[in-house]
């Protein structure tokens, strides 16, 4: 996918919530020199604290790209957005948007987009050709987040990885496989859109041969013990050909989400099974580190869990929000 043309001007829609703009939120946490302000529709709740600015606005202020921060139930472009979106294309933006449907697909903006020499990026749904992937070893070295459910803090804990090696003038980038890491990045591919035997193989394409002392972080993306979602997952330790692994975890589920049934994981099982697995085409691989997600417990209980897993795995364990993630990159240096 070509490069998605920063700085962006965050559509929120009529967002009634924060989660629904939580694609949005994305970008302003990891991203905010790109964003020039925030655009609202009649019926917005939400507010990243950006300014609030019209096309007009947002072209003065250097705008190139309209990104579609919302993230609706069953990912639909609103037909009270369509109008929003056609003007944002006659006024010289291009449009980005991670949702399932596409905006190519809508006839008024296709025609827009056309009409105006404007393109149009459909980040989840990539338009590339991938090989199959060939597990050839590849020179550099990369780190891929794994973990124990779904979304427990994959894509953050390999944002914040790549900006403490920036910090410390590694030759880092990080590498999205979803939908919001790219819209962060502005370049990637959404791997759960890839047909099955070609995702080791997209993976193999956005993490490239480089030097040696370059490190590529790759977002990761499921979990081998979520029966939905295994498939991806395994594409990406095969593809990623990881040095490192850093397990993601939260720790007050119950069970894997949205499958009752399924109870979490051990995490030393979930551990052993992710290196295994890895060493198909990374014999060498190891954890570097474990990043738990503690929003959801108090701060004494938080700080004795983690100093309980460094202790049992002999891992440095860290809240990659609270606490940051140099000891992880500690670990990689030594």
């Amino acid at each position: 996918m070509p490069a998605i043309e920063s700085p962006y001007l965050l559509f929120l829609g009529d967002a009634e919530d924060p989660l629904t703009a939580k694609v949005a939120r994305g970008i302003v946490d990891w991203r905010p020199e790109q964003c020039v302000g925030q655009m609202k529709l009649p019926g917005c709740a939400v507010d990243l604290g950006l300014r609030d600015m019209d096309l007009a606005q947002g072209r003065e202020a250097g705008a190139r790209t309209l990104v579609v921060g919302v993230a609706n139930r069953g990912g639909v472009i609103s037909d009270s957005w369509t109008r929003a979106l056609v003007e944002a294309l006659e006024a010289g933006y291009d449009l980005a948007s991670g949702l399932h449907d596409k905006l190519a697909d809508r006839a008024e903006i296709a025609r827009a987009a056309a009409e105006n020499g404007r393109r149009l990026f459909d980040v989840r749904h990539s338009d590339e050709s991938f090989e199959v992937a060939s597990g050839a070893p590849r020179s550099g070295r990369r780190l891929l987040t794994v973990g124990s459910d779904c979304s427990v803090g994959k894509m953050y804990t390999a944002l914040a990885i790549e900006r403490e090696m920036r910090s410390r003038g590694w030759k880092v980038d990080f590498r999205a496989t979803g939908q919001t890491g790219i819209l962060i990045t502005g370049s990637g591919v959404s791997v759960d859109a890839v047909v099955s035997d070609f995702i080791s193989g997209a993976v193999e394409a956005i993490s490239p041969a480089n030097d040696a002392d370059h490190w590529d972080i790759v977002e990761g993306q499921g979990s081998l013990f979520h029966p939905s979602f295994a498939g991806v997952s395994l594409g990406l330790l095969h593809g990623a050909q990881p040095d490192a692994l850093v397990l993601c975890h939260e720790p007050t589920r119950t069970h894997m989400r949205g499958l009752p049934q399924y109870p979490l994981p051990d995490l030393e099982a979930c551990m052993d099974l992710n290196l295994r697995t890895a060493r198909l085409t990374s014999p060498e691989v190891r954890f570097a580190g474990i990043s738990v997600n503690t929003s959801q417990m108090p701060e004494s209980e938080a700080a004795d869990y983690l100093a309980s897993l460094t202790d049992r795995f002999d891992l440095p364990a860290v809240d990659a929000y609270k606490d940051g993630v140099a000891p992880i990159v500690d670990r990689l240096d030594s």
